[in-house]
């Protein structure tokens, strides 16, 4: 029997098959089977088109076999099978695809898909296997033929014997090397988990011979092996069902048993979408934000499925950074594949349900907001930072996407409200939205700079996660209303007469103020009388884009490029340590001093930035208390 040599540049091709193209050489039996079950609906395609053949569904199937004694793994099917002149055209020659080609010689219309349209996918068998032996029997022919390759140097092709329609591929799987075990292609648990994986919900039945240990008839204790036929995937996915049908149990077993999580999804979407797209999707928004949420090993994605067959497990493109805590699936067969079915062209079709995805996830977070606060509410507390990240990220380019899904605790409702929640409780003479940042509601609450605020009466939002300030300096304004800082220099509440008083205060005692500036030095950019403080004696506000506690954040990175605030140290001319100060200025400079530097430390501490010497501190309240 003659040796025939592939066709025209098809060494080269079966070389880069072997050794680039596939990234997983599992993926091999995925690709065979998806073959089987292009096979079977030929069949049932012709049996739409030709009156005298009739399709029975259960007669159909693909079988997973495995030898181990011969080390040969075999996929069959019971498809249309190939005629001899096909088994040349489709295997003789790399990248002819007789899927492609029934397709186009039949005109199928988009309804009737078929999986492989690559003619490349076969050829992945050489990756596991020193020789793929291919026998089939084609349907209206009585005549067998086996086609037979150890790879890129040919292949033959003879007559054999098989007693019915459809094809087998039978795979001499290579012995185990340093790099690779091969052996786990031969073990049907691997092979199991291999389809439940990429051909779970392939249309067709694909059966195995599984053995399991049973309890023996008639005893307690002996147990005997027994061996049976089952089906290993489940054919219907739950994305092609009628969502009428579903129940929340369903969607909940389906996130459990494809491990998108530990936790029970907070809430589903399921999407069947057909317009100028096709696709499926089922989508999970989590409980509980994973352990590596913020770690590098963190993958975002959604898996992606070309007719029901997995082609990537994390689809990053159909995701935002910002919903990236998303899970779930999207199944289109209107995507354009590459040759490895690894890897999506990047196109249009995806670009437009990645879109979709992004605006359907933004409504039912809103709809969450509206209708199940509270539900809301817990998963804005495990992912309402991310939301903060999406703003801030790009330069602020998705804040108006994003802004009305932001939350932060209000100083009155003593819980968590939204932007627009506060604007429409705003009195008509209230400039600003007023925040007040800090490591906590409770020390934000005590802290001096929220007492002029507070006493107006109006609402604080309190930011405690570090990425707050940052996302609203991006943010600027909502709903025409400018974001301000209580602890700003200028905060549009002083009354005239406190304005002018305290201004009269700075000039007549500038001299003073003009004297714990070089004191302090360029610790602090100004000394001033303040116009916000009530009950404490000193604070620091700040003046300029950099906050405080903005401040604080950036010096905690690893890439501190020491930024800092510029500091005004704002004393309350109404507290007894101004008397103080005024009577020790010109008479006492040591007293001065020391006064000086306590109250810009109990500033510091007010604040939770450093001191530069706490032992000095501490023996400067000896000082005063000697």
């Amino acid at each position: 029997m003659a040796m025939k040599e592939f066709k025209a540049e098809s060494k080269r091709l079966l070389d880069m098959m072997i050794n680039s193209i596939y990234t997983h050489k599992e993926i091999f039996l995925r690709e065979l089977i998806s073959n089987s079950s292009d096979a079977i609906d030929k069949i049932y395609y012709k049996e739409l088109t030709d009156d005298s053949l009739t399709f029975n569904k259960e007669n159909y199937y693909i079988k997973v076999i495995v030898n181990n004694e011969n080390r040969t793994l075999k996929v069959a099917d019971t498809g249309i099978g190939m005629t001899k002149d096909e088994l040349e055209n489709n295997l003789g020659i790399i990248a002819q695809s007789g899927s492609l080609v029934f397709k186009e010689e039949n005109e199928m219309k988009d309804g009737y898909d078929i999986i492989g349209q690559f003619g490349v996918g076969f050829y992945s068998a050489f990756m596991v296997s020193e020789v793929v032996t291919v026998i089939s029997r084609a349907l209206g022919s009585d005549k067998a033929y086996k086609w037979e390759s150890k790879g890129a140097e040919g292949y033959t092709i003879e007559e054999c014997d098989k007693d019915s329609v459809g094809t087998d591929i039978i795979l001499k799987i290579k012995e185990n090397t340093e790099e690779e075990k091969y052996d786990e292609y031969l073990e049907v648990h691997k092979l199991k988990s291999v389809i439940k994986k990429y051909s779970d919900f392939i249309r067709y039945p694909i059966k195995m011979d599984i053995t399991q240990s049973r309890l023996k008839e008639g005893t307690e204790d002996e147990y005997e092996s027994v061996t049976e036929e089952q089906v290993v995937n489940s054919m219907v996915p739950i994305w092609r069902k009628n969502k009428k049908e579903l129940t929340s149990e369903d969607y909940e077993n389906f996130y459990s048993e494809k491990h998108y999580g530990f936790d029970k999804p907070l809430q589903h979407i399921h999407i069947s979408a057909d317009g100028m797209v096709r696709y499926d999707a089922i989508l999970f928004i989590p409980e509980n934000i994973p352990f590596d949420y913020y770690t590098k090993e963190y993958e975002k994605g959604l898996e992606l499925y070309s007719s029901s067959v997995l082609i990537m497990n994390k689809c990053q493109d159909l995701l935002p950074d910002y919903f990236s805590f998303v899970k779930g699936m999207v199944d289109s067969e209107d995507l354009s594949l590459n040759i490895s079915r690894e890897m999506l062209q990047h196109d249009r079709q995806l670009k437009l349900i990645a879109k979709n995805i992004k605006n359907k996830i933004k409504s039912e977070l809103q709809n969450l907001l509206k209708n199940q606060r509270e539900k809301y509410e817990k998963f804005y507390n495990s992912f309402g930072r991310q939301l903060k990240y999406g703003v801030y990220d790009q330069f602020g380019s998705n804040k108006d996407l994003l802004k009305d899904l932001l939350m932060f605790y209000s100083s009155k409702e003593k819980k968590l409200v939204t932007l627009d929640e506060y604007v429409s409780r705003m009195s008509e003479e209230q400039k600003y939205i007023y925040y007040a940042s800090g490591e906590t509601n409770e020390k934000i609450e005590k802290s001096p700079q929220i007492e002029l605020v507070s006493e107006k009466g109006y609402e604080v939002l309190y930011f405690t996660d570090d990425i707050d300030e940052f996302a609203i300096k991006v943010l600027t304004t909502y709903k025409e209303k400018e974001f301000k800082s209580v602890s700003s220099g200028d905060l549009g509440i002083e009354a005239e007469e406190n304005e002018s008083k305290a201004d009269a205060e700075d000039k007549e005692n500038k001299e003073l103020f003009e004297k714990m500036k070089e004191i302090l030095g360029d610790k602090v950019k100004d000394v001033r009388v303040s116009k916000r403080l009530k009950q404490h004696p000193v604070c620091l506000a700040n003046d300029g884009e950099v906050s405080i506690e903005m401040e604080k954040i950036l010096s905690s990175m690893p890439s501190n490029q020491n930024i800092q605030a510029d500091k005004i140290l704002e004393i309350n001319s109404n507290h007894g340590v101004f008397k103080s100060l005024k009577d020790s200025y010109g008479k006492d400079d040591e007293k001065l001093n020391l006064y000086t530097n306590l109250l810009y430390n109990q500033a510091l501490l007010i604040e939770g930035l450093p001191i530069d010497d706490p032992v000095e501190f501490s023996n400067n309240i000896c000082k005063i208390m000697g």
